[in-house]
């Protein structure tokens, strides 16, 4: 395995996937947009249940 993809694939790519999905969500949901259905996913949240929480 590369060390790029080692790092891609690792702690520190998934700790920068979150962090991104993280900024798009919240960014979405301060202009009123519905976040990506992606995003939600890679913070754990069900993109089905979004609708339901009172934000």
């Amino acid at each position: 395995m590369s060390f790029r993809k080692s790092i891609r694939d690792g702690f520190l790519g998934r700790a920068f996937a979150m962090i991104g999905a993280a900024n798009a969500v919240s960014a979405s949901v301060e202009s009123g947009r519905r976040p990506k259905a992606r995003d939600l996913r890679e913070l754990g949240i069900d993109p089905s249940m979004f609708g339901r929480i009172n934000h």
